[in-house]
């Protein structure tokens, strides 16, 4: 399999010169060979890119499909300093970002997604390693389904703008942020994580977000919930409470 044009080495050092780029035909993920790289001294602002993946994904490790000529795909390392329970903060920069390229109408579904009416038109997915204990490093991995301009372009808007989110005050982040997230002031059923007949779940009206990338959900009782985007396993609409009868309870005839 050739490397695409567009993605070439030449290609992105035109529009990302004295970078650290890896750049391939076809990869299992960028995701997990930026990891592997990080793991092993990849400096801030290092690339990953690939023209196909075989097994992209996304937050959480939701599947991704990355068609070659098609598709965006790309991982980026950073170096934050930022505490651990503020992983989630990467995603609110990501989206951001991403909103930031991808047009004026362009909205925000918290905590991954980007979308112009009603359509995904982004995502973004973060790994993270954070602490006083370890050398601090996180991963944000972008994707742009049917990228209509040359890719190498449209990967290098989207680093410059990624780069001038992290750098911004988290103020000015959330003063853009909110307006955009489609999410807040919506109803919404957050499962967390690990999923299952017995996982937790939180109902209620999402209020806001906060400088950790954290969704406040207010429940019907007035309390009000904080839902990091690391521990989001699925965002839902709320189950219908039509009728609570059990399936198995006896019916009257």
């Amino acid at each position: 399999m050739d490397l695409a044009p567009d993605l070439s080495a030449p290609a992105l050092m035109d529009v990302l010169p004295e970078r650290p780029i890896r750049t391939y035909p076809a990869l299992l993920s960028t995701e997990a060979d930026a990891l592997a790289w990080v793991r092993s001294g990849a400096p801030e602002g290092a690339l990953v890119v690939a023209d196909y993946q075989a097994a992209a994904r996304g937050r959480g490790g939701l599947p991704w499909e990355i068609r070659p000529g098609r598709d965006l795909g790309f991982s980026m390392v950073l170096r934050p300093r930022l505490a651990p329970e503020r992983e989630g903060w990467l995603y609110t920069l990501a989206t951001s970002a991403l909103a930031d390229v991808l047009g004026e109408q362009s909205t925000i579904e918290w905590p991954d997604e980007v979308r112009r009416e009603g359509e995904r038109t982004g995502a973004v997915g973060v790994q993270a390693e954070l602490g006083s204990d370890v050398d601090n490093w996180a991963v944000v991995t972008c994707m742009v389904p049917d990228a209509t301009s040359t890719r190498a372009e449209l990967m290098a808007e989207i680093v410059e703008a990624l780069e001038a989110r992290y750098e911004s005050p988290s103020g000015a982040v959330l003063g853009d942020y909110t307006p955009r997230c489609e999410t807040i002031g919506r109803t919404v059923r957050a499962r967390l994580v690990p999923m299952g007949p017995t996982g937790q779940e939180v109902t209620g009206r999402a209020v806001s977000s906060l400088k950790d990338g954290a969704l406040v959900i207010e429940t019907g009782e007035g309390k009000r919930v904080m839902v990091r985007p690391q521990a989001l396993g699925l965002l839902a609409e709320p189950v219908e409470e039509a009728d609570s009868t059990p399936a198995w309870a006896p019916k009257d005839v």
